[in-house]
C-alpha cells in the first residue's frame, strides 16, 4: 500500500473512531435527559410544591430509570424567569461514563495500531535512505529492495541479483559480457536468457520507483532515473 493510502486510512479510522465515541454520548445524553425529565416530572407531581427540598430530591432520585444517575444529578431552580422553571442536571462525565464506548475504544485500537505500523514503516525507510536511488532502496543487512513506501519489492532470485549488481556499480551501468559472465558463468551465449530477464524486470522496477532500465545498443543496460 502506498504511503498516501495508508494515511488516508489513518484518517479514516480517526474521523471513525470519534463519530462512533460522539454518536454513542448523544444517544445516551438523550437518554439520561428523558429520565431525568421524567423523575422530575413524577417527583413534583408526587410533592404537589414548588418548594424544592431533601424530599424533592430523594423522590427524584427514587424515579429515576437508570439506577447510575441517582445521587449525580442535581436539580437546580430558575430564578431568573418569571415562571418557575426546575431543571435536573448531570455532568458530561457521568453521560460519557454511561455511555457505550466499546466500539469506539475498539475502532481507537485499530488506529493506535495503524499508527505504530505506519511509524515502523517510515522508521525502516528512513534507516534506509542512505542506498536509495531513484525512489528504491537497497538494504544491504537485509538484503531485500523497499519501495518509497516502504514495502518490499517482490523480484525473483535472478532480477534480484541483477539489482544488485545495478546498485553496487557506482554508474548503476552494466555491460552485457558482464551481466552474463556474472548471472550465467556456464552459458556460452545467454544473450536472449538476459533479454527475457530484462524485459519481465522493466514492469516491476518502473511499478516500485521512478527508475527505468535502458539498453546502450544491446551491448549494456543501465539503470537511470525517468
Amino acid at each position: 500500500m502506498k504511503q498516501r493510502h495508508a494515511v488516508i486510512v489513518l484518517f479514516a479510522l480517526i474521523i471513525a473512531s470519534s463519530l462512533t465515541s460522539l454518536d454513542s454520548y448523544r444517544y445516551t445524553s438523550e437518554k439520561v435527559n428523558e429520565d431525568m425529565d421524567r423523575a422530575l416530572a413524577l417527583a413534583l407531581e408526587e410533592q404537589q410544591s414548588d418548594v424544592i427540598n431533601q424530599d424533592t430530591i430523594r423522590t427524584f432520585n427514587r424515579h429515576l430509570q437508570m439506577a447510575e444517575l441517582r445521587g449525580k444529578t442535581t436539580i437546580a431552580v430558575d430564578t431568573r424567569s418569571k415562571q418557575f422553571k426546575v431543571y435536573a442536571h448531570c455532568s458530561e462525565a457521568t453521560i460519557f461514563s454511561l455511555s457505550d464506548q466499546r466500539p469506539a475504544a475498539l475502532l481507537w485500537a485499530l488506529t493506535g495500531l495503524w499508527a505504530m505500523f505506519l511509524w515502523h514503516r517510515r522508521q525502516k525507510v528512513s534507516l534506509l535512505a542512505g542506498n536509495n536511488y531513484g525512489g528504491l532502496t537497497y538494504s544491504e543487512t537485509e538484503g531485500l529492495f523497499y519501495a518509497a513506501d516502504g514495502t518490499q519489492v517482490q523480484l525473483t532470485p535472478m532480477q534480484h541479483r541483477l539489482m544488485e549488481m545495478f546498485f553496487r556499480s557506482p554508474a548503476h551501468s552494466l555491460s552485457k559480457t558482464e551481466i552474463c559472465e556474472a548471472l550465467w558463468p556456464k552459458k556460452p551465449d545467454a544473450s536472449e536468457t538476459l533479454y527475457t530477464l530484462i524485459r519481465r524486470m522493466k514492469p516491476v522496477i518502473e511499478q516500485h520507483s521512478n527508475l527505468k532500465i535502458e539498453a546502450d545498443r544491446g551491448r549494456a543496460y543501465e539503470l537511470k532515473v525517468k
